[in-house]
């Protein structure tokens, strides 16, 4: 992110990887006091405190009481329900902020899983979700569902004191899923999520993060998203020369991107993050606008295939340039199941592949 003063690029130009680099928000008392509230009685108990997600830790932990056998050389901790997103956030906003939030990093991944059981779908947030996102309005669940579903309690593991990178400045370059068989609204579903692959980056460093649903002891469903953090690295961080950029293929479709679909995202998805929704929110991460959210525009790639995608596949994107709110984004189907989002100036917003 430039600073005041100095001459900046156009933000279109630049990728993810150049505009991301942490919040610059200034907060207000208010907000800092909207931070600090605890949520209402009984709205998330396991996030209120601050726990390390460590073996040991877990066991004395009240909310994270049930441990389990190790998996894998991870420790299970099973929650008794599933987080919510709103004090998850208010942590990771307090664990930004100087002097307050510590900024405490385990030098490496937690070595735990944690599970949460008997999810259920609702099937009013469903019919929500399907709207937004362009699904037809059916009892199987999209593939990308089960990642809004289980969300929170990835967000959990990815808050916790000891992950090694601070959630404010992540940047999702990347999403895979795979969909072992089709699911359906009346399936109550068991989440798994954690942490793997911590490896250098020539911007910072990467991480996925694996969330699992499952039914009645079966895996139907797997889903892992990197991130990537931006660190000072040595020699590392330089812009790329991209050189000449490849021809956008012919689009099959031309969507309009409302405003809205920010606002629509954030109330079906339960990620407010502003970038998404609030103008000064976006400009305070850099953006001249909000931009959609990632896993909103592979959603609606999906649903432009819904008819073309088989019982059980696997869907990877990376992430490329932001979709800024409003613009017009072309869809182009490629060869041997490629699909891909741009600009209406050629450039990528985002290249998939179902296999």
């Amino acid at each position: 992110m430039a600073r005041r003063g100095q001459p900046t690029e156009d933000p279109d130009d630049l990728s993810v990887h150049d505009l991301i680099d942490g919040p610059t928000e200034i907060l207000t008392r208010e907000t800092l006091d909207a931070i600090r509230r605890p949520a209402p009685s009984g709205h998330d108990l396991s996030a209120e405190q601050t726990h390390d997600l460590t073996a040991a830790a877990a066991e004395a932990t009240r909310d994270l009481s049930n441990t389990g056998p190790a998996t894998r050389g991870r420790e299970r901790v099973e929650l008794p329900r599933m987080p919510a997103a709103g004090a998850l956030y208010r942590r990771a906003l307090l664990g930004a902020l100087p002097g307050i939030g510590g900024g405490r990093r385990g030098p490496g991944l937690p070595a735990v899983e944690l599970t949460v059981g008997g999810v259920t779908v609702d099937r009013a947030h469903l019919a929500d979700y399907d709207r937004v996102c362009g699904f037809r309005l059916t009892d199987r669940l999209p593939a990308t569902f089960p990642h809004v579903m289980g969300f929170p309690l990835s967000l959990r593991l990815m808050t916790a004191p000891d992950f090694p990178l601070p959630l404010t400045g992540l940047v999702h370059v990347g999403n895979r899923i795979t969909v072992h068989r089709p699911i359906t609204a009346d399936e109550t579903l068991d989440f798994t999520t954690y942490a793997q692959d911590l490896r250098p980056h020539d911007r910072g460093r990467q991480v996925d993060v694996v969330l699992v649903g499952s039914v009645a002891g079966e895996e139907v469903w797997r889903g892992v998203s990197t991130y990537l953090a931006r660190e000072s690295t040595p020699g590392g961080g330089e812009r790329r020369d991209r050189g000449e950029r490849p021809e956008a293929p012919a689009g099959t479709a031309r969507w309009r991107v409302e405003p809205r679909v920010g606002t629509a995202y954030a109330r079906v998805s339960g990620d407010h993050n502003p970038i998404h929704t609030s103008l000064l929110g976006a400009r305070l991460f850099g953006f001249r606008r909000p931009i959609a959210h990632g896993m909103w525009s592979k959603a609606r790639c999906l649903a432009a295939l819904e008819n073309r995608l088989p019982d059980a596949y696997t869907v990877e994107v990376a992430f490329k340039l932001p979709v800024p709110l409003p613009s017009t984004v072309s869809f182009a189907l490629l060869p041997d199941g490629g699909f891909a989002l741009h600009d209406s100036r050629g450039r990528p917003h985002l290249a998939g592949l179902v296999r």
